[in-house]
């Protein structure tokens, strides 16, 4: 989803950064995590697929959880080895995505959210670091969490990833 692609882009680009700062010949480890990199992103990569060329399972949740809103995108991608579906869509002007395994079953939802709405743990652990750029809560198998980009008086955005209580979820 959109913190898995943005980590991924980060990767790729300090992948990049750190594997040819020069011209020079790279580092053997440096060069061992660009080949690294390189062998995990297909995996990673998000295809576009059309809503005819979906199963039928995930078909239907599509369709039920498409209602109301305006869809961005489709796509599929390799997770632990399965396939799996991602829903982006548009609600009241706001994003919401969802994972989608083979199956049919929704067990990803990130959903962006007003920092007002936030619970004030989180709030305060945000604005504590600068002013709240963006926010979504992540309810995964029924526990939610939040990811946001926070932007301090200087220096560049960090980015968050809290327990509903403002503690950072360890990983």
């Amino acid at each position: 989803m959109k913190s898995r692609a943005f980590a991924m882009t980060v990767l790729m680009i300090a992948a990049a950064g750190v594997a040819y700062p020069s011209a020079q010949t790279p580092a053997p480890a440096q060069k061992k995590a660009v080949e690294k990199e390189k062998k995990e992103a297909p995996e990673a990569a998000d295809k576009k697929i059309n809503m005819k060329n979906l199963p039928p399972a995930v078909k239907t949740t599509v369709d039920a959880e498409s209602k109301g809103a305006t869809v961005k995108g489709i796509s599929s991608e390799k997770e632990n080895g399965k396939t799996v579906y991602e829903l982006e869509t548009l609600v009241n002007g706001r994003t919401r995505d969802l994972m989608i395994d083979s199956a049919g079953k929704v067990y990803v939802v990130e959903e962006q959210l007003d920092p007002a709405k936030a619970p004030a743990p989180v709030r305060a652990a945000m604005e504590a670091k600068g002013k709240i750029v963006v926010l979504e809560s992540v309810m995964r198998n029924g526990k939610t969490t939040y990811e946001g980009q926070v932007q301090p008086a200087k220096g560049k955005k960090i980015v968050f990833e809290l327990n509903a209580d403002g503690t950072p979820i360890k990983k």
